[in-house]
């Protein structure tokens, strides 16, 4: 089966996931901004960053493929994917990038990133530090498990990154 990983990354994490699975799978890797018609391809395993509630490049990605496409698509972000309102939430947003014909015969995994908030850019750095002001207060029962998260990991430097984690994806090939 023709296979291609693509990445949508921002600061690196998503990148560093997507080139250690092509790695462990021989499969040729791009960036969504260097893609071009995916029709060729039968199965497709996207890496995407989670940024602003929904997963970087994915929506432009699904554009490109054949109806017949094996989608995987693999989130990677701050929050605790253990977490179920996490993952319901990452759910939800990406049901809003993908058709649902697809997404149906989709398998999706998520995986831990980390952030750098001295290699965030000035326009991600106010939003975060917005975001920080805006739930830094809320009350203990009003905080979701991403919120916490955000608090315990604002302005410094976290990865959470763990490649073993890309074992159960290369299970389902």
């Amino acid at each position: 089966m023709k296979s291609l990983i693509i990445y949508g990354s921002q600061y690196g994490t998503t990148k560093r996931y997507a080139e250690r699975f092509a790695e462990m799978t021989g499969f040729p890797v791009i960036s969504y901004e260097d893609m071009n018609a995916l029709t060729d391809y039968e199965r497709v395993i996207y890496f995407g960053g989670l940024y602003a509630g929904g997963v970087k490049g994915l929506k432009n990605a699904v554009k490109r493929f054949s109806l017949n496409t094996k989608l995987i698509i693999v989130t990677v972000g701050l929050a605790d994917v253990c977490d179920k309102e996490n993952v319901s939430n990452i759910r939800n947003s990406i049901s809003k990038q993908v058709p649902e014909d697809l997404l149906k015969s989709a398998f999706v995994f998520h995986l831990r990133g980390g952030i750098d908030y001295q290699k965030l850019s000035f326009k991600h750095k106010t939003m975060m530090t917005l975001l920080y002001n805006k739930i830094k207060n809320l009350p203990e029962d009003k905080k979701t498990a991403e919120d916490k998260a955000l608090i315990e990991t604002f302005n410094s430097k976290v990865d959470f990154v763990d490649f073993d984690s890309l074992n159960p994806i290369a299970e389902v090939l």
